[in-house]
C-alpha cells in the first residue's frame, strides 16, 4: 500500500489555481503575466480541549447551544472524517504543530518530565517555576509557527501550550510565536483560577488564592461550599482579551493566531450566568464531589457547568467573529475550529448524557484516552468568506497533522520533508486535485499501550501492548458499515487484517523516549524480523 504524503506533492498547480483566484502571487509559467497580488490570508486556528465530535449543534448536539460555531460552520465547510493525532492533550498538539503522525513522533503521550521533582505539587510549582511544564521538544524539531514566521506572518499563541517547560528552549516564543499568553503547563490548567499565567517567558500573577487542582471536600464536612473553588480571575477571560489585543494591534502583516482554549477540559468551572441558564434548562441534577487529592474540583451542577463552558466558548467565538468583521479583517481570514481529542469521562463530565461522541461511543474505554473513534474523531470547521463556499459538508479523510501542508499552500513555505500530512486546501477552496491518504496512523503508549490504523473504511485497533498478559487479539472494523466499532471483523477478513498490520509495522518507528515504547508490539516486530 503506497504511502501518500506531503513529500510527494507539487504545490505549483495548487498555487497557480489560487493565484488565478486573486489570492496569491506565484510563478505560474514563463511568459505569463502574473495576476494581481492580494494579501496573504490571516489564519486563526481554534483548538478546543476535550470537546467531543457531537458537542456542537452543527454536529448534532441537542442539549448544548452553540449558535456562533453553528454559524461558522454554515458560512464554510464542515468535515465529518477529521481526526486528532492522539487521544490526549500533549501528543495531539505536537502532531498538529509538526505535521507528523504518532508512529514517527518524538512526543507520543503526556510526559510531565517527572524526574525533576514533585511536578504534581501545585504549591511547589508556585514556589519553583522549574517544576512547571512538560518535556521540551528537540531543537531540531520544525514547528508550523516557525515556518509561518519565515513566510512573513506575525504569530501569536493563546491558551494551553504543554510542549515544553519554562526556562527551556521549548516555550512558545522560542518555537515560532512572536507573542504568547496563557498556561505554559497543562497541569496548571487543571484549574481555571490559577495563581498565574504566562506572558511570553514571565509569570503574570493573578488575583486568585492557592486552591490546588484536584482538591475536594474534607471527609466529614457537612456544609459543602462549592463557591470557594470559583475565584476572581477566570483564565479564559484573560486569554481571550490578550488575543483580542494581539489582533487589534497588528502592524499590517498577516497574522497567525493559535487559540488553544482549555475549554471544556475539566474541572467544571464556568461563568455563573451560563451555569444558571443551564440549571433552568436542565432542572435538578446530582452534584459531583471528590475527596482530597482525587478527582477534580467538586461541582454542584456538573451537567449545567459542562454545557455552560461550551456555550461560553461559543460566545467568545461570536465576539471574535464580530470584531474581525468590524475591523475589516474577516473577509481575508481563514478560521479553523477543532478539538485536541474526544470527550472526557472524568471530573463530573457526562459524555453519555450529552451524546458527546455523536455517532461514536464516548464513555471510558471509547472516548478520551483511547484510539477508538470516540477518542480521536473530532470536528473540523473551516470558514473563509469569498474563498470557501458556504454550507458545505465533506467526508474527505483528514488529520490534524495535515495542517502544516495545508497552510504551506497559503503562506508559501516549503513543507518539511519528514512530514506525514497532505494538504486539504483543494477541499477547502474547490480548486485543484485533492490528494488522499492511503492510511492514518496512531501509536499511543498510555492506557495500556495502543495502536490503530485507518485505510479507507477499514480500521485495525490493538490494545494492551504494554501489558502482554492481558493483550487481546487485534480488532478489525468497517467504519462505513459500523461507525460505532461494535462488530469485530478480524476473523471474517484475516487477509485484510494482515495487510493493515503490515502497513502499521512499516509506519511504526521505535520512539526515542523509553516511556513511549509499545513493548509487546516491538517484540512482535523483532520476532517477525528474525524469522525473515
Amino acid at each position: 500500500m503506497e504511502k501518500t504524503t506531503a513529500r510527494s506533492i507539487s504545490w505549483l498547480p495548487v498555487l497557480c489555481l489560487l493565484a488565478g483566484g486573486g489570492w496569491l502571487l506565484t510563478g505560474c509559467g514563463q511568459g505569463q503575466e502574473a495576476p494581481p497580488v492580494a494579501p496573504k490570508p490571516n489564519i486563526i486556528y481554534i483548538l478546543a480541549d476535550d470537546l467531543g465530535y457531537g458537542d456542537l449543534g452543527a454536529y448534532g448536539q441537542q442539549r448544548i447551544e452553540t449558535p456562533n460555531l453553528d454559524r461558522l460552520a454554515a458560512s464554510g465547510i464542515r468535515f465529518t472524517r477529521h481526526y486528532a493525532g492522539a487521544p490526549v492533550c500533549a501528543p495531539s498538539r505536537y502532531m498538529l504543530l509538526t505535521g507528523k503522525h504518532s508512529g514517527h513522533s518524538y512526543i507520543r503521550g503526556n510526559d510531565e518530565w517527572a524526574d525533576r521533582g514533585p511536578v504534581w505539587d501545585y504549591r511547589a510549582m508556585a514556589r519553583d517555576s522549574t517544576l512547571e511544564g512538560q518535556r521540551p521538544l528537540p531543537e531540531s524539531e520544525v514547528l508550523l509557527p516557525e515556518k509561518l514566521q519565515e513566510a512573513g506572518y506575525r504569530t501569536g499563541m493563546f491558551g494551553k501550550w504543554g510542549l515544553g517547560a519554562p526556562h527551556t528552549n521549548s516555550i512558545p516564543t522560542e518555537r515560532g510565536f512572536d507573542y504568547f499568553y496563557g498556561y505554559n503547563c497543562q497541569r496548571q490548567a487543571h484549574t481555571y483560577y490559577p495563581l498565574h499565567l504566562y506572558e511570553n517567558n514571565r509569570r503574570v500573577h493573578l488575583e486568585n488564592d492557592t486552591i490546588a487542582p484536584h482538591s475536594g471536600f474534607e471527609p466529614g464536612v457537612a456544609l459543602r461550599d462549592y463557591g470557594r473553588f470559583d475565584q476572581q480571575d477566570y483564565a479564559p477571560d484573560l486569554i481571550f482579551d490578550a488575543m483580542d489585543r494581539f489582533i487589534r494591534e497588528g502592524d499590517g502583516s498577516p497574522i497567525f493566531v493559535y487559540w488553544a482554549t482549555p475549554i471544556p477540559h475539566v474541572p467544571l468551572q464556568a461563568p455563573e450566568r451560563w451555569i444558571s441558564y443551564y440549571r433552568d434548562k436542565f432542572g435538578p441534577e446530582p452534584p459531583y464531589e471528590s475527596g482530597p487529592d482525587s478527582g477534580y474540583f467538586p461541582q454542584e451542577f456538573p451537567r449545567a457547568a459542562y454545557a455552560a463552558m461550551i456555550s461560553y466558548l461559543d460566545e467568545q467565538v461570536g465576539r471574535l467573529l464580530d470584531r474581525l468583521a468590524a475591523s475589516g479583517l474577516l473577509e481575508n481570514t481563514l478560521i479553523l475550529f477543532s478539538s485536541d481529542n474526544g470527550p472526557s469521562y472524568a471530573g463530573g463530565a457526562d459524555p453519555d448524557w450529552f451524546d458527546s461522541g455523536g455517532p461514536f461511543r464516548e464513555t471510558y474505554g471509547r472516548g478520551k484516552g483511547f484510539v477508538y473513534e470516540g477518542g480521536i474523531r473530532v470536528p473540523l470547521i473551516a470558514s473563509w468568506p469569498g474563498a470557501i463556499a458556504a454550507g458545505q459538508v465533506t467526508d474527505h479523510l483528514s488529520a490534524q497533522y495535515d495542517l502544516m501542508a495545508t497552510l504551506a499552500g497559503l503562506a508559501g513555505f516549503e513543507v518539511p520533508s519528514e512530514g506525514d500530512g497532505i494538504s486539504f486546501l483543494p477541499t477547502l477552496t474547490g480548486r485543484g486535485t485533492q490528494q488522499k491518504h492511503d492510511q492514518l496512523v496512531w501509536a499511543f503508549p498510555e492506557y495500556g499501550g495502543q495502536l490503530a490504523l485507518r485505510s479507507g473504511p477499514w480500521k485495525v485497533v490493538l490494545r494492551e501492548l504494554n501489558n502482554p498478559a492481558e493483550n487481546p487479539a487485534p480488532e478489525l472494523y468497517n467504519l462505513d458499515e459500523d461507525p460505532g466499532e461494535g462488530t469485530d471483523l478480524s476473523e471474517r477478513f484475516p487477509e485484510m487484517l494482515d495487510s493493515l498490520l503490515g502497513v502499521l509495522a512499516q509506519e511504526y518507528e521505535v520512539p526515542e523516549i523509553a516511556k513511549f515504547r509499545l513493548t509487546e508490539w516491538e517484540s512482535r516486530l523483532e520476532q517477525a524480523n528474525s524469522r525473515n
